[in-house]
């Protein structure tokens, strides 16, 4: 009768599957509009669960505020929080960043703490103001338009490069993506046994079965495509 595969299996999101809550900062967003003045970077420290750094401020009440860290922070370094300078790790709201500035950690809608370029060594540019809307370019080259009074982070996000750096030894991988919840290597169906894999098994690599499977197929056999005529009216050739 065969069982799960593995990646139904890790998509339950349970068991050894499951990244360590214990070694993660919980959520970290742009603080609430409310805290305005300049804050002391007072430490940046790893976050396992993310691919960039997080930066602890002290901010202008005492209470400590944890960012995304920008890059080229230190420790003693000032961040100014809903007006002030436009320097390095500034909140500031699109509106009051020029034209041609870095930035990051950008929100979607005003004072929804940052949703978009969080990731290590991304990093969005200001294009345009006009009127009540500022033009944005991401990383991805698209640009999108935001209310001038969404907030950002000035600068890009630190940790570039990590893409580069090897990791050297298959363990030091395993246990790195074990952090961020995510498979380490991926094993083709077709060089498993047939108990793991409905592709497994045979005396050579190959499918053996039909690649198509249909919605309805129980959980531990959906492998492969679904059928192009999937979704389809009634009466409907496929591909017209």
């Amino acid at each position: 009768m065969g069982k799960r595969i593995i990646s139904r299996r890790r998509g339950t999101g349970t068991g050894p599957y499951s990244s360590p809550s214990h070694l993660h900062h919980g959520a970290v967003y742009l603080p609430p509009a409310s805290l305005v003045g300049p804050g002391t970077v007072t430490a940046l420290l790893p976050a396992p669960g993310r691919t960039a750094p997080v930066v602890e401020v002290r901010g202008p009440d005492g209470a400590t505020v944890r960012l995304i860290a920008p890059a080229g922070i230190a420790t003693g370094d000032t961040i100014s929080f809903n007006a002030g300078a436009v320097d390095r790790g500034s909140v500031l709201p699109l509106g009051s960043i020029p034209d041609g500035t870095l930035i990051s950690n950008i929100e979607v809608n005003p004072f929804d703490g940052g949703r978009l370029v969080r990731a290590a060594g991304a990093s969005a540019l200001v294009v345009a103001h006009a009127g009540r809307e500022v033009t944005i370019q991401l990383p991805s080259g698209a640009f999108k338009s935001l209310l001038g009074t969404c907030r950002a982070q000035v600068g890009g996000v630190a940790g570039a490069g990590r893409g580069e750096r090897p990791f050297i030894k298959a363990g030091k991988k395993v246990l790195a993506y074990r952090s961020l919840a995510k498979a380490a290597f991926k094993v083709r169906g077709v060089a498993m046994n047939p108990v793991n894999h409905p592709h497994g098994g045979g005396a050579h690599q190959h499918v053996g079965r039909p690649s198509t499977v249909s919605a309805g197929t129980w959980p531990g056999a959906k492998v492969g495509r679904f059928s192009p005529k999937r979704g389809k009216r009634k009466g409907q050739r496929g591909g017209k």
